[in-house]
């Protein structure tokens, strides 16, 4: 069984600045709607009984009527404000959380992920969680949390006050208030167990469906792409039914709340009826105690309506500390080698896909300090052996060694990848750079290892990537948007190589680095990669290009292979 939170999760609170920052700010602003509408009840019991009693109209006590209406105008401000800030700290903790959960997945990489029990979890299954999941904080953060603090503020005020002007009262609401957290609990477990079917539907679909679309090419070449779309059907049927069941325990909690609550306010109404009928309570009291009744109640209503959206949230916040607190790497991850004295052995690496192994008992040796290669048809699996090199997916057969000099060996599945990361710099086809200037970039790159260049040698770099020519053209001061957006594929190139050239790591991966480059700039390529062997770096490179091959100091062939089994179904006639 599931280990069952409570409403207002502790982790929440205690590891996202953001939310603490929206508890601390609803409670305040509780207190001081609690404290304006104590003054409402007693500005209209003053008033009420004024006119009632002594045939005086509101007017006749000026600050009474005055102290009413700014006591109305700040419970309508507090409203305002609460309800905006609420929006937005609901917005930087979804963005938050997001972040950590991305940037986790991002380490554990797209097939090492495992949850808090070491099982591996689905990259599509994680992207739900990230994306629509995420979002069940936003009713959560905005509705539930600023009730239930609502609830601990107002009510004990408002059953304070009205203690205080007629015990009777006050122990009459006491009856009825206990009665609502009972069945919040009734409710709420059955809420939570719908909530907790909903995401999990919900993710499974997301899965689901993703896989039937990166197969489709397949099911298509044969002749099965009919049908696959009633699995998709089902389980919108599926997620449907149960979020239609959520939203029946919603309506039902809010009923039971309704009456409880309506039968707590008529207790009162008729208490003081009563004893008004025979002079047994004063007028002001009286009102003062009418007006204040329901605003006991109010709070803890409006947390029953908003309790679905709490288990939502408490469901979505699972799933995302499961993900956020399973570990990166197995425990006792060894420390990862100098990748200067160290050699990578690559032994029978083999990745199956769905149609294909790519690549296929691939066995390569990096000695440190020296230009290898990996080259193939497009598809044999070269990116994805630097994937496996990288520690982003699992192979399917072989392993990757990492050998130190003078120390034993160590299986990659045993490193620690973050800290095995900080010595690698990977420039893929397209690299990823922006957003900021060309300095900030390049700057940015270099200082994250502890090492700002300085002027003369980001002039060097520049002119070794031929980056020289964009400066000259655009200025420091240019502004490249998110993705490189402002600047060319070429260009973009070069910037990744300039940064790499400034980064001075020990292992160098360039995938396909002259893809988009002409004559000229492709022998600046070369430049940059003699220039990184002399610098005591180990290049990798992913290359067609026979000019790069000849750089080389070993070349490996990267083959694919089709299983029998699909290489069988393949010929069945359609």
């Amino acid at each position: 069984m599931a280990r069952r939170q409570p409403p207002l999760d502790p982790r929440l609170i205690s590891e996202v600045r953001s939310a603490r920052q929206h508890l601390a700010l609803t409670v305040a602003a509780g207190l001081v709607e609690a404290v304006a509408m104590i003054t409402v009840a007693w500005c209209v019991g003053r008033l009420g009984a004024a006119v009632l009693q002594h045939n005086q109209w509101p007017l006749e006590h000026p600050g009474v009527l005055g102290v009413l209406t700014l006591a109305l105008a700040v419970r309508a401000l507090t409203q305002w404000v609460r309800e905006l800030t609420g929006h937005r700290a609901a917005t930087r903790t979804i963005a938050q959380l997001r972040q950590r959960l991305m940037r986790h997945l991002a380490l554990a990489g797209p097939r090492g992920r495992v949850d808090a029990n070491g099982r591996p979890t689905e990259a599509a299954s994680s992207a739900a969680l990230a994306t629509t999941g995420l979002e069940a904080l936003r009713p959560y953060m905005t509705g539930y949390v600023p009730q239930l603090a609502l609830a601990a503020t107002v009510t004990p005020l408002a059953l304070l006050a009205i203690a205080w002007w007629d015990l009777t009262s006050a122990i009459v609401a006491l009856v009825a208030i206990p009665l609502i957290p009972v069945f919040m609990i009734l409710i709420g477990r059955m809420t939570e167990n719908a909530s907790q079917r909903s995401l999990g539907t919900m993710r499974t679909l997301w899965s689901q469906t993703l896989d039937l679309v990166e197969g489709l090419p397949t099911l298509r070449a044969l002749g099965r792409e009919r049908g696959s779309e009633q699995i998709v059907e089902g389980l919108g049927r599926e997620h449907k039914s149960s979020a239609m069941r959520t939203l029946a325990f919603a309506f039902l909690s809010s009923f039971v709340l309704e009456l409880i609550a309506t039968l707590g306010v008529a207790l009162i109404a008729v208490s003081i009826g009563l004893r008004l009928v025979y002079a047994e309570m004063e007028l002001f009291p009286a009102i003062a105690v009418l007006v204040l009744a329901a605003e006991v109640y109010l709070p803890l209503r409006l947390v029953g309506q908003q309790f679905h959206a709490s288990a939502d949230g408490v469901a979505a916040l699972d799933a995302a500390f499961a993900v956020l607190t399973a570990p990166l790497r197995p425990e006792g991850s060894t420390a990862a080698p100098d990748l200067r004295t160290t050699t990578i052995r690559i032994e029978d690496l083999s990745v199956t896909g769905r149609d294909s192994t790519a690549p296929a008992g691939l066995n390569v040796v990096i000695e440190p300090g020296g230009v290898h290669a990996l080259t193939g048809p497009s598809g044999c699996g070269k990116s994805t052996a630097v994937s496996a090199l990288l520690g982003l997916l699992t192979p399917t057969d072989g392993r990757i060694v990492l050998e130190p000099a003078g120390s034993a060996p160590i299986d990659l599945a045993d490193v620690d990848l973050p800290a095995l990361h900080e010595q690698v710099t990977w420039l893929p086809q397209r690299p990823v750079i922006g957003p900021g200037t060309i300095r900030e970039i390049l700057t940015g790159s270099a200082a994250a290892d502890g090492t700002a260049p300085d002027d003369e040698q980001l002039r060097a770099a520049m002119d070794a990537t031929g980056l020289g020519d964009v400066i000259d053209d655009r200025g420091w001061d240019a502004v490249i948007g998110r993705g490189g957006t402002g600047l060319s594929v070429g260009q973009r190139q070069r910037v990744a190589l300039t940064a790499a050239l400034l980064q001075h790591r020990p292992l160098v991966i360039l995938d396909e680095p002259t893809a988009h480059l002409d004559g000229e700039s492709e022998d600046r390529v070369i430049a940059v990669i003699d220039r990184l062997r002399d610098s005591g770096s180990t290049v990798l490179i992913i290359t067609h290009r026979t000019s790069l091959l000849e750089v080389a100091d070993r070349v490996t062939p990267v083959r694919s292979a089709v299983p029998a089994a699909a290489d069988e179904t393949a010929e069945v006639p359609a």
